[in-house]
């Protein structure tokens, strides 16, 4: 019963994966996936000259602050209202 079963229960968690690649994609967006030809080495010429000194990291909010809030806002600006 057994091996039966697990026969059964593998071919069908076989066939999932087999159906899930078939699924095709919308043409309209299969067409602009085509169109836009978007390549490592075209993104690395468009970026290689940015200088990024000026750089500056901004932190997420936290899962207990509001992003609503914080999005946009300036670090020492919510300093001063948190504390």
């Amino acid at each position: 019963m057994l091996i039966v079963g697990g026969s059964f229960g593998l071919h069908e968690f076989s066939q999932i994966c087999y159906d899930a690649v078939k699924i095709k994609i919308d043409p309209e967006l299969e067409k602009k996936l085509k169109m836009n030809n978007v390549s490592l080495g075209l993104e690395y010429e468009e970026i290689k000259d940015f200088t990024f000194d000026e750089w500056k990291n901004i932190q997420g909010p936290r899962p207990w602050e509001d992003p609503d809030l914080l999005q946009g806002r300036n670090p020492d600006i919510l300093k001063t209202k948190t504390t």
